[in-house]
């Protein structure tokens, strides 16, 4: 089974990554979307919530499994027999980043290798933070989000 690890921090989940993850979706026997746990940072939405946001965006995907994670990419890949990771890349900017990464993942376990995606040039300019801070400003961000997310960035501006 050829089995790939999408991982991120997805706060909020958008229409890019989810654009990603359909495409993955279709390279691969499973997916697994991993959010990363990051205790240094309280995130817009919480682990759980992120987790769920993304199972209700990629329910019409049938090879795809939503999980977090806390430890090393890495040892979760390992524990999830995954050799395959797959990342999103908008401009040559994300993918000096990711190149980087890429390496060092390469470097601590030489059986993982990184597939990129580019993002589709419709979605490049929309990113998690981008659409974090429209939305405490005030401003739309139908169209950059899945209508779950959307729905449930208001129901926080209203608690």
């Amino acid at each position: 089974m050829r089995r790939a690890v999408c991982s991120g921090s997805f706060d909020p989940v958008t229409l890019g990554h989810v654009d990603v993850f359909e495409r993955a979706s279709r390279m691969f026997d499973e997916l697994i979307i991993c959010v990363f746990r990051n205790i240094d940072k309280k995130g817009f939405f919480s682990v759980e919530e992120r987790v769920r946001l993304i199972e209700e965006a990629t329910a019409h995907l049938n090879n795809v499994r939503v999980t977090s994670f806390s430890s090393l990419i890495t040892d979760f890949m390992v524990q999830q027999d995954a050799h395959i990771i797959v990342r999103g890349v908008r401009s040559v900017k994300d993918l000096e980043y990711e190149e980087n990464e890429a390496y060092m993942i390469k470097h601590l376990n030489p059986e993982i290798d990184t597939v990129f995606l580019l993002t589709r040039p419709d979605l490049s300019y929309v990113s998690s933070s981008g659409v974090r801070e429209v939305f405490r400003f005030g401003g739309s961000v139908h169209g950059l989000v899945p209508a779950c997310v959307e729905q449930a960035m208001q129901d926080k501006k209203e608690k």
